[in-house]
């Protein structure tokens, strides 16, 4: 007996010997090999047992034989899946070995594992995959899932088959997970793993409210599960070049409880200084991964010292007042100075300003009454300098734009305010244009409040339109700068066309949802699409991107012709055919094409799929696209193949222009000319428009009638385009105005601004014999007798 790697074999021989004095003739031969044994894992003892004859034959005459049977048994106790195999038996005698036949070892068992379920931790509500695989002999296996304790499927099913894969969509809660295996033999129950659900991660990480010191951030923390976020961790750092090593240079690091609205103030900082700021927030089951940096910056303070070397120079009529740039840190960007100066016996100190100083003298005729104020005149005495486009704080290159463009403030009235937003108004207003007076609506910003940025994005608007000369496109008349009372800072105003009408999508939706619903033509639907895509395929030719085409931002002037209008993210290519978005903003995706939403990569193939959506907003008269689907839905909507479904009452033919619009590949959608000419033919196809019982009434002035002038001066209003005759009912317009300032993208003001004799009353200056003439020659706004009642308002915008 002897030990090896295989087991304990034993050796027994037996001798049977007979001599005969005669030579010996020697046979070998095996007449057992070892015989193929099924056992079962961990089964104790297996055992394979050969047996040796070896038999010495003499001759006949010979008197002496020798007869030897060896057994050999090899033992192997605690079978195990590595004993499984082939087996020989091998003997030697003298120099001869002798093989036995092959012998197999085969074990059947409950079903063993090689893959089991493992700890792991994921964010709420995403999905996950566990991986469970086990084997016999016997075959087959089937798994079986447990989330904690309970089964997840059947034998039967198809997720049962090992190797085992179990996809987990949505899960909210910490769970545990283990599988069994079945086979013939019985049951096999893995170890468990377990998912622990932690929050995912938070998200609109901003500053609510900034200081010079201080920034009040807010952030939306992520979704817990069934395991509420309790508390969230705030770090902020300077911003710097290397992201990586901010966690060295933290000036914050604090955690907060969450408390709606979740808002925290980082106090202790810098003035005109960026930060970069994250947050991570924790439930009862860990933390949520970290947000990504945000950089936000503190607002501007003082400078830390006054201006230096200041003096004054008397050259007999005038002071002239110089002084040089404050010393030290500036905490912002000086946009101008303030000068304090004091008359002889006055005590009271005067505020002007250096971009546009304006003393006066104040002077009173007489005493009234002790009840009434002082009657006062001013009188001014000299201007130092006028107000140039150079004062802005803009890029040069915007300047250069501007100049040709700028309009001499005094040319300029307000009237009345036609709507107001957070970042500035609407106006209403006259301009002196050669020897005419245009009504015009004035576009003004807020610039208490607005940055440089804002301000660059507002002029280059109106840059971008002066180069348009098109009656599809909005045009632009001039750029003029005013001073603010208080501030003296210029504030840029902008001077487009009266468009009467307002946008599209107002005039489209209250056809349909006013309180009298009224019924478009298709002739007119067709031919505001037409109107649109002969504008576009200006644009396109002219090598503009206009990257928010939609019904709102296309206007409706008094020859009911749409203009395409709001040009605040047009683009102008000047290499290549696309425009890359540099930075993320807020844009309106269910206008956008969907290469768009993945790359923020613009061209004019894009514009094409958001003249389509276009298209259908006209063919529904002002419904939202995509209705029940969310924004954050749109991309993976489109991706499935889904288009937005042919309105009711909608052409074939002009169903099969817009979905041509929305094909996957850009370069298999038509160009704006192929669309504009199939339009056209369209409109040209389409019979002529029946009377129609409803009239519409669409506001364009005071019931006074007193400025019924158009885009191009004091023409009266009046429906002259040829192809809107031929293709419209009956048409009234009647006078409506009503505030509605959600229409207006607009930029931001504090307070309302001040201007000086900048009134439709301070019209007095204009009142020459021929103004009056003009006003009491006009024709009568209406063209025959109102019989029907206006009951909502067409919003006025530009």
């Amino acid at each position: 007996m002897h030990e090896s790697n295989l087991g304990t074999i034993f050796t027994e021989c037996q001798f049977n010997i007979q001599i005969n004095g005669c030579p010996l003739n020697q046979v070998f031969q095996f007449v057992k090999s070892p015989a193929n044994v099924t056992s079962s894992l961990g089964h104790s003892p297996l055992r394979l047992s050969p047996s040796l004859f070896m038999s010495h034959i003499l001759g006949l005459t010979c008197l002496f034989s020798v007869t030897v049977i060896c057994l050999s048994v090899i033992r192997i106790d605690h079978v195990k899946l590595s004993d499984i195999g082939r087996y020989r038996c091998m003997a030697t005698v003298g120099r001869k070995d002798l093989m036995s036949q092959e012998g197999v070892i085969q074990l059947e068992g409950i079903p063993n594992f090689a893959v089991e379920p493992h700890d792991v931790t994921v964010v709420a509500n995403v999905s996950l995959s566990l991986q469970c695989m086990a084997h016999g002999p016997p075959e087959p296996v089937r798994i079986i899932w447990l989330q904690n304790g309970g089964p997840l499927n059947t034998l039967q099913d198809p997720v049962s088959h090992s190797p085992s894969t179990l996809n987990i969509t949505g899960l909210n809660h910490t769970s545990s997970f283990s599988c069994e295996a079945h086979n013939s033999k019985g049951v096999a129950t893995s170890a468990s793993g377990t998912v622990t659900v932690v929050p995912s991660q938070a998200h609109e990480v901003q500053a609510v409210e900034v200081t010079i010191s201080s920034l009040l951030i807010s952030w939306e923390p992520g979704f817990g599960g069934v395991y509420p976020v309790s508390v969230c961790s705030i770090q902020a750092a300077p911003s710097g070049p290397d992201r990586t090593a901010l966690l060295n240079h933290l000036i914050h690091n604090q955690n907060v409880n969450v408390v709606p609205p979740a808002r925290h103030l980082i106090p202790d900082l810098e003035p005109y200084s960026s930060y970069d700021v994250r947050v991570a927030c924790r439930s009862s089951q860990g933390a949520s991964p970290w947000t990504p940096w945000v950089t936000l910056r503190t607002s501007e303070g003082v400078p830390e010292a006054a201006p230096d070397n200041v003096s004054g120079l008397f050259n007999g009529t005038e002071v002239i007042v110089s002084w040089t740039k404050p010393p030290g840190r500036l905490n912002g960007q000086i946009l101008g100075y303030r000068v304090e100066y004091r008359t002889p016996n006055k005590s009271k100190v005067t505020h002007v300003t250096v971009v546009k100083v304006n003393i006066c003298c104040r002077h009173s005729l007489s005493l009234s009454p002790p009840h009434t104020p002082s009657l006062l005149f001013y009188f001014p005495i000299f201007n130092v300098l006028r107000i140039p486009v150079s004062v802005l704080v803009i890029s040069d290159e915007l300047k250069q734009k501007l100049q040709d463009v700028m309009v001499d403030r005094h040319k300029l009235t307000l009237g009345k305010t036609l709507g107001e937003g957070e970042f500035g108004s609407v106006m209403e207003g006259l301009l002196v244009h050669e020897e005419t007076v245009l009504k015009v609506a004035v576009k003004t910003m807020k610039i208490s409040i607005c940055t440089r940025t804002e301000m660059e994005d507002f002029l280059r608007e109106a840059a971008c339109m002066k180069e348009f000369d098109h009656p599809n496109v909005m045009r632009l008349l001039g750029v003029c700068l005013q001073t603010v009372e208080r501030g003296g800072y210029p504030s840029p105003v902008v001077i487009l066309p009266c468009m009467k009408h307002g946008d599209l999508h107002s005039f489209l939706l209250y056809s349909r949802l006013g309180d009298s619903p009224l019924s478009l033509p298709s002739q007119m639907l067709v031919k505001f699409m037409t109107d649109i895509a002969r504008g576009m395929e200006y644009l396109s030719n002219k090598r503009f991107i206009h990257r928010d085409l939609a019904a709102r931002n296309c206007m409706l002037n008094e020859n009911m012709t749409v203009c395409v209008a709001d040009f605040g993210l047009s683009k102008k290519i000047y290499n290549g055919d696309y425009y890359r978005q540099g930075r993320i903003s807020k844009m309106p995706v269910k206008w956008i094409a969907i290469e768009s939403l993945a790359d923020r990569v613009y061209t004019t193939k894009s514009d094409v799929w958001s003249f389509g959506v276009t298209m259908w907003e006209i063919a529904t008269r002002g419904q939202t696209p995509y209705p029940g689907v969310e924004n954050s839905e749109i991309y993976d909507y489109l991706r499935q193949g889904n288009r937005l479904k042919q309105p009711p009452s909608c052409l074939d033919t002009i169903y099969s222009l817009m979905f041509s619009c929305w094909l996957l590949s850009p370069k298999d959608r038509p160009g704006f000319p192929s669309l504009r000419c199939d339009l056209e033919k369209a409109l040209e196809e389409m019979p002529e428009q029946e009377e129609a019982d409803d009239l519409l009434y669409v506001n364009m002035e005071e019931p006074s009638g007193s400025l019924s002038g158009a885009v191009g001066g004091w023409e009266p209003f009046g429906l002259t385009h040829p192809s809107y005759q031929k293709n419209m009912g009956p048409l009234e317009t009647a006078q409506v105005h009503r505030h509605h300032a959600d229409r207006y993208v607009l930029c931001p003001q504090r307070e309302a601004q001040p201007y000086l004799n900048d009134s439709i009353d301070s019209l007095s200056w204009m009142a020459s014999s021929k103004l009056h003439q003009t006003v009491s020659a006009s024709k009568p706004l209406f063209n025959k007798p109102m019989n029907k009642p206006i009951n909502k308002p067409v919003f006025f915008w530009f």
